[in-house]
């Protein structure tokens, strides 16, 4: 089809390009880092390892070229750096296009807590997209010598998770000549398990060769930059509590986690928690291990956020009513929407009675808390234990909320197809929660 017109919601119409198709990406101008990495035993023992690892940290350069410099001076010694998780993030210039930006975030953020070295604990960071998706980016990897072999990857409808690799380089049909690739490397499904990608049934999860991988995408306030910044971590535990804060926020901001918070330009942050996580030994055991994760802090008034989308709908329903009058469907008076319960349901009415402009403008401010809990009842989950999955996994805000409601009911909708596997992931949620 030649001059195909692609519509984007609210926006103009635009001509799609060569290079336009593709998912939106967003820029990256630098990368904060979780951890360091720290000289082994033995490398520590070597004064000229010692010498170069530590000219090297007062330089500013990367671990990367740490490890390059000190393969090159000493070979015999055999990956000499090995991680150390620590309270603090590394920020060092050559992580940055602008060097100068690491010294900047440094300068505004970073602190010294009594050791009388400056280091960055906690710094304000503010969300480019209102998909968490699109700020946390994170896949199952199996790396090789320099890219990686294989990926997880997700159908259209997000319920079949594949394994990817990169297609062998083509030739031509002589075989003699590589043909020139558009657009980057094209990517097959995995033959291997007919292209599923289960960590249970894959050598290479259980060789620890594939691994959970992501990565935080965000701006800092107060440091100018057209490119976001990236922050990798390979926590699940980190990446899961990210999730609930974001899905928690998003139903408190009618669906937004991008920008600053409130009207008092508030941002989350970003900083470090000890915990203890849970982990299965080689022997099958339970274990805990004390880390340093990372966690997303979002320090507001909650109270304060569903003023707000009380206030937003109210606003629809006067809306509401004004097309109403001008539309001379009768008058109305200008009134806010009834008030609701402590589980947002309102109080009940006489079936007899005949419903006024104002109940219909109820109607407009968002979905009633019992059309929720029918629709979940209709799938045989009972409402209390829709109602605790729900706290659980979004907090009790989108009891409160119209527009938490909303979506709440718009995810029980997309379930419709197989309300039994909903019912399921409930029990579980529920049952490793208690």
């Amino acid at each position: 089809m030649s001059n195909a017109v692609v519509h984007v919601r609210g926006s103009q119409a635009v001509l799609p390009t060569v290079l336009g198709l593709g998912p939106a990406r967003i820029p990256v101008g630098g990368k904060i880092r979780a951890g360091i990495k720290v000289l082994t035993a033995k490398a520590a023992d070597h004064p000229d390892a010692l010498a170069i690892y530590e000219r090297g940290l007062a330089a500013g350069d990367s671990f990367v070229q740490i490890e390059r410099a000190l393969a090159q001076a000493l070979p015999q010694l055999k990956s000499p750096l090995v991680p150390k998780n620590v309270a603090w993030f590394t920020v060092r210039g050559q992580d940055f296009s602008n060097p100068e930006i690491a010294q900047q975030i440094m300068q505004l953020f970073g602190e010294d807590r009594g050791d009388g070295v400056r280091r960055l604990y906690r710094f304000p960071v503010v969300f480019p997209s209102d998909s968490w998706q699109t700020v946390m980016p994170h896949e199952l990897a199996a790396w090789g010598s320099g890219e990686k072999r294989f990926w997880s990857d997700y159908s259209s409808d997000g319920r079949v998770r594949s394994c990817r690799h990169f297609a062998g380089v083509p030739y031509d049909d002589a075989g003699k000549r590589v043909i020139r690739i558009f657009g980057g490397r094209k990517t097959l499904l995995r033959e291997y398990n007919g292209g599923l990608c289960e960590p249970e049934a894959c050598a290479e999860y259980q060789r620890h060769e594939c691994n959970l991988s992501g990565r935080f995408l965000f701006f800092i306030p107060g440091i100018r930059s057209i490119s976001a910044f990236e922050l990798h971590t390979n926590s699940f535990y980190a990446m899961n509590a990210a999730i609930q804060k974001f899905q928690t926020i998003s139903f408190l901001r009618g669906g937004r986690i991008s920008g600053f918070l409130d009207a008092q330009r508030t941002p989350f942050y970003l900083s470090k928690k000890l915990m203890e996580v849970p982990r299965i030994d080689a022997q099958g055991r339970s274990v805990r291990t004390a880390q340093w994760i990372i966690d997303l802090e979002a320090p507001i008034d909650v109270t304060a956020l569903l003023r707000q989308n009380e206030d937003a709908g109210a606003a629809i329903v006067q809306a509401a009513q004004a097309v109403q009058v001008l539309q001379g469907e009768g008058s109305a008076v200008f009134v806010a929407p009834p008030a609701e319960s402590v589980l947002g349901v309102g109080d009940a009415a006489d079936d007899q009675a005949v419903p006024t402009v104002e109940s219909r403008g109820a109607e407009a401010t968002g979905t009633q808390l019992d059309k929720v809990l029918q629709q979940a009842q209709a799938y045989g989950i009972a409402p209390a234990q829709f109602q605790a999955y729900a706290d659980q996994r979004w907090g009790r805000g989108w009891r409160l909320n119209a527009f938490g409601r909303a979506q709440v009911l718009e995810e029980l909708q997309r379930q419709q197809n197989d309300p039994k596997g909903y019912a399921d992931k409930i029990e579980c949620a529920l049952r490793e929660a208690s």
